[in-house]
């Protein structure tokens, strides 16, 4: 139980650290439109983090389960 409490923290955490970097991207695109890739590539990669954080806590309830 502790894992899965430590995974939705770090999820949350993630979620708003993407929010963030996609609002930045959206700012940026008529104005630096490099920065605006930047941010986008970083919200990208932390989506990826959020994908496997979303696995990893689908295996472990399953488990629970079981």
């Amino acid at each position: 139980m502790k894992y899965t409490k430590r995974i939705i923290d770090n999820h949350n955490l993630l979620l708003a650290r993407y929010k963030t970097l996609i609002e930045q991207a959206y700012n940026f695109r008529q104005t630096d439109s490099a920065l605006s890739d930047i941010s986008e590539y970083k919200a990208i990669k932390l989506l990826h983090k959020i994908n496997k954080l979303k696995y990893l806590n689908r295996d472990l309830m399953l488990a629970q389960q079981n």
